[in-house]
């Protein structure tokens, strides 16, 4: 049988390829820094993984898997090499994977890929459909980011930070939104993504269907072929979301087709842009032949990935939640949707910045994004490998938000300092979301363990 190594097998993407190889009889091994709770349920399942790189770690014979954050002087990859060992960069797998099933369903565009791509795959799962999928998130009450099935339909997040989005050949995907980011890639910004995906565009099968939301400015941008076209704003658009409930812990609304009523659906999300998530998946899957009127009670009962507003737990009272937002108009788009769910509630944004290139170049639209908020603290930035940029840190971000009219704080250190500062203060009337990439998702459990230890 074959075996597959993957070096950084910890990773929520990583690990996600390495389920839905299991799952269907190979062999895994690989090896990470640290341990995670990835690599427990990956043991479970059979694989060997180790902590710590090492170049005995690497199992001969092995097909290697690595992702674009490991570099040239790994001493696995340096093995691999030595021994002229097949090596996949993780979309070469995701890529081989997708080209075994009869229809591959793709989530792409800068935001809610993984809520998208999640949402389908559990609806899909739910509803007795039996897909298989790999996506960048775990699906709730399934608990799992990868899954194979022998079914014909195969759904996955097609990630465009680096490119490698060119590689994929989707029967149908779903391009939410198009938005600058990615800066230390896409030098030339939008422009960059744009061109980006008009190349993944123009390589797909003439058969393929490309859903596009028109009610973002970039997505008219797109060329190539006929798109099948979703939206809350534009009139014109293929599908359409009308008479919109935001409440608190849901949304619903009517999903129109040509103009057409089809059917009313709700999730246990809240705020437009999920709107915008669950209006992509139902078109898609609409588009991919799925009657929609046995998947809404799946919808229903759809409660979000992890990291995208979930609820952590209660301390002292107070609501705490984690969300994975790291740019600008995502940020905005959780705080927004925050203030009007829970328009009673003194709600403490908990911003851990991702990256300081990140942060550099959008610092005014991080502070436009805080806005909705009245409490705002401001953590460390999350370095994620990256040297500091000086003048660019936290102290300096609370500052301008000040000087904005902004009412933010700057807290030093790990989130278990984060932690022992919020602790006191909180309330039954507070509501607390730590938000980011990094390791602000430890600040929930950091607070439930306070919490717990001043109940003893």
């Amino acid at each position: 049988m074959q075996n597959y190594h993957f070096i950084a097998i910890g990773g929520i993407g990583m690990s996600g390829l390495a389920k839905y190889l299991l799952e269907q009889g190979f062999e895994v091994t690989g090896s990470d820094v640290s341990t995670s709770k990835y690599m427990f349920e990956l043991e479970k399942l059979g694989a060997k993984v180790h902590v710590g790189h090492d170049e005995k770690n690497l199992p001969e014979n092995s097909i290697v898997v690595v992702s674009s954050a490991i570099k040239d002087n790994n001493p696995e990859l340096q093995k691999a090499k030595k021994l002229g060992m097949k090596i996949y960069h993780r979309s070469d797998l995701l890529k081989e994977i997708s080209e075994k099933s009869k229809c591959f369903i793709g989530f792409a565009g800068c935001h809610g890929k993984t809520t998208t791509s999640g949402m389908a795959s559990f609806v899909l799962e739910k509803s007795s459909y039996c897909p298989s999928y790999v996506v960048g998130g775990i699906l709730p009450e399934i608990n799992t980011n990868g899954k194979y099935n022998s079914s014909q339909v195969f759904v996955a997040e097609l990630d465009e930070s680096d490119g490698t989005i060119l590689k994929y050949l989707p029967d149908i995907c779903v391009i939410n939104n198009l938005d600058e980011d990615h800066v230390d890639f896409y030098t030339n910004g939008v422009d960059s993504i744009v061109e980006v995906f008009n190349k993944f565009i123009s390589k797909l099968k003439p058969s393929a269907k490309v859903l596009i939301n028109t009610d973002c400015e970039h997505n008219l941008r797109l060329i190539g072929k006929p798109f099948v076209t979703y939206a809350i704003d534009d009139n014109d658009a293929d599908y359409k979301a009308e008479n919109i409930v935001y409440g608190a812990g849901f949304i619903e609304f009517d999903l129109l087709h040509f103009g057409a009523f089809v059917v009313h659906l709700s999730t246990k999300l809240i705020g437009k842009h999920n709107v915008y998530n669950t209006l992509a998946v139902a078109a898609a899957l609409i588009e991919a032949g799925y009657d929609i009127e046995k998947l809404k009670d799946s919808f229903k009962t759809f409660t979000g990935m992890k990291r995208r507003f979930q609820l952590v737990g209660e301390v002292k009272g107070a609501l705490i939640y984690d969300d994975y937002a790291h740019h600008p108009t995502e940020v905005k788009a959780l705080l927004s949707s925050l203030s009007s769910a829970f328009d009673n509630k003194n709600i403490i944004a908990v911003f851990q910045p991702h990256r300081y290139t990140r942060l550099q170049k959008f610092w005014k639209e991080f502070i436009e994004a805080l806005k909705p908020v009245k409490n705002i603290v401001i953590t460390d930035v999350f370095a994620a490998s990256e040297n500091e940029i000086v003048g660019v840190n936290s102290e300096n971000l609370v500052k301008e938000c000040i000087k904005e009219g902004l009412s933010a704080r700057y807290i030093k250190g790990s989130m278990s300092d984060v932690a022992k500062c919020l602790y006191p203060e909180l309330t039954d009337n507070d509501v607390v979301i730590g938000i980011g990439a990094g390791s602000v998702t430890q600040l929930g459990p950091e607070l439930l363990k306070m919490s717990n230890e001043n109940k003893d």
